[in-house]
């Protein structure tokens, strides 16, 4: 009876550390051996991180890579199937290789080159021709990546070339519901080729990307027979045996709350973990955005690598203090108070000989609400400044969209984490968060949201309720739906003509905005590239 155990390696691979990466393969590898698998299957690009973006550009990358390549072989503890850049005869590639006594045995190059949402891979790499069916231990595998069981051809020339088993190298960003698409799109290549699968996945942060890990097997009928944790590295021992995956270990999914908590989580700690930054800054304003803020970054970071800043104006509430306050005893993070009222008054008196010049000037406007903005702002960067530490901001997928956000001020900062979760989702994860623990005070939770930059102000006086606001914007930006099939699906036409001229009007601002964490399937970032100068008219 033909056996064979395959070891997955879904690990967290920093984009660019060749030798780091190599270190780590080196030691899922040795653990791989202690457990008896015969070859240990690595994920997409898993030498050089995934996406290395124009890194994909240098010649000495590849030299580097290459390099690697030949060390790793040589000091192989068993065979590996290992996922790096290639270039061959001129030409480069996302490759695969086996490496298995001192030496590459065979290469795959990966045949689908995915060109939407988030990925440029024609942009890099040429691709391959030619299907890879590797032997081990009598078995024959078949090679894949990635979006080559996304899309027919590449598996099913593998199967005609005899694989009995395909083992698929991948490097799959999460958004929500992706795991669900996932089995979908395998079972389809299982249902077309009447072959198991083993899918490896990369894990981990990498700028706006997250990556979640979330391997699995599926056996010929499309069954699951494996499924590992996500967003965490894991090392996963999978037996087939006379032509069938035996059964394994099945984690349940998390919820759609829990899973999305978790990817901004991972995504802070990865974010400054890898580029090196002490710890973060953020500025509370006694509303539900910076308070989940708060909460992924202490759960990412720690409480001790949290600092956190109150700036008053003469219209911040008594309860956004007493709410902020609690919310950081709570938690047992570094807190200050730095009143702007003073501030304000000096810019006042800086301008108003100017302003006088320009005419009648209302007793209160945006200038006055934007000023406040730009001095918290100003003093968040000056704290980062003095001590190293990124200032996380605080605005939502909702304000982004349509320019509910002061540039220099709000959006002043370094990494964005909640940037694409809109508003009523913002909501759905503070309740789930206090599930866990009770970190959010509920007065935050259930009172109106307001910016508080002038009396009486609440988020609606400017904005359509929330729940219309997000479904005007999914509909528009994540589906690419016209306002005419919008306003035709049940939406006032008023809010819709408002919010899709917003939207359009603050592509500026939106280039202006720090990267940040992407969970849906179209954030603003890699995957939305609108021009800011268009005159183009939609249907209506």
């Amino acid at each position: 009876m033909k056996r064979l155990r395959v070891a997955i390696a879904q690990f967290n691979a920093h984009v660019g550390d060749l030798a780091g990466n190599a270190g780590r393969i080196l030691e899922f590898a040795a653990r791989a051996r202690d457990g008896g698998a015969d070859v240990l299957l690595t994920p997409e690009l898993a030498l050089c991180g995934y996406p290395p973006e124009d890194l994909l550009m240098r010649p000495d990358f590849y030299r580097a890579c290459a390099a690697q390549v030949e060390a790793l072989a040589r000091a192989a503890p068993l065979p590996r199937v290992l996922g790096y850049a290639e270039e061959s005869q001129g030409k480069r590639y996302n490759a695969a290789s086996l490496l298995a006594n001192g030496r590459v045995v065979a290469t795959y190059r990966k045949l689908r080159l995915p060109n939407y949402e988030v990925f440029d891979e024609e942009r890099y790499f040429a691709a391959g021709t030619e299907p890879c069916v590797i032997d081990l231990n009598g078995v024959r595998c078949g090679l894949a990546i990635c979006a080559d069981v996304w899309e027919s051809g590449a598996a099913e020339a593998a199967s005609l070339a005899g694989a009995e088993l395909m083992l698929t190298l991948n490097a799959s960003p999460f958004h929500m519901n992706k795991q669900a698409r996932r089995y979908e799109v395998l079972r389809e290549r299982v249902t077309a080729t009447g072959k198991p699968v083993i899918y490896a996945n990369l894990v981990g942060g990498q700028d706006e990307l997250v990556f979640d890990g979330a391997s699995f097997a599926m056996d010929g009928q499309g069954r699951l027979t494996h499924q590992l944790p996500a967003f965490v590295e894991a090392l996963e021992f999978i037996d087939f045996a006379d032509g069938h995956l035996l059964p394994g270990l099945m984690v349940e999914p998390p919820s759609r709350e829990a899973e999305a908590y978790a990817a901004l989580k991972l995504g802070v700690a990865d974010y400054l973990g890898k580029n090196g930054f002490p710890g973060a800054i953020i500025g509370l304003s006694g509303g539900i955005d910076s308070a989940l803020t708060l909460a992924i970054a202490v759960d990412a970071l720690g409480a001790d690598q949290v600092r956190c800043v109150m700036m008053p104006s003469p219209w911040t509430a008594q309860m956004s203090l007493d709410d902020s306050r609690e919310m950081v005893r709570r938690l047992g993070v570094q807190y200050d108070e730095i009143p702007i009222a003073a501030a304000m008054d000096q810019f006042a008196a800086l301008l108003a000989p100017t302003f006088a010049k320009l005419g009648p000037k209302p007793d209160w406007d945006t200038t006055d609400e934007n000023l406040q903005a730009r001095i918290r702002g100003m003093l968040l960067m000056a704290l980062s400044n003095r001590t190293g530490r990124i200032v996380l901001t605080t605005g939502n997928k909702s304000e982004m969209a349509v320019g509910y956000a002061t540039l220099y001020g709000d959006m002043a900062g370094g990494f964005a984490v909640i940037k694409d979760v809109a508003k009523t989702f913002v909501y759905d994860l503070a309740h789930y968060r206090n599930t866990v623990s009770g970190v959010i005070p509920q007065n935050i939770i259930t009172r109106p949201p307001s910016a508080e930059l002038k009396p009486g102000q609440t988020d609606q006086d400017t904005l359509p309720p929330y729940a219309v606001l997000d479904a005007i914007i999914e509909a528009y930006m994540e589906r690419d739906e016209s306002p005419r099939q919008i306003i035709a699906s049940g939406y006032n036409e008023v809010d819709v003509r408002k919010v899709v001229g917003m939207l359009k009007k603050n592509e500026y601002k939106r280039r202006q905005s720090p990267v940040g964490i992407r969970i849906t399937q179209r954030g603003f970032g890699k995957d939305w590239r609108y021009p800011i100068t268009s005159a183009y008219a939609e249907e209506w």
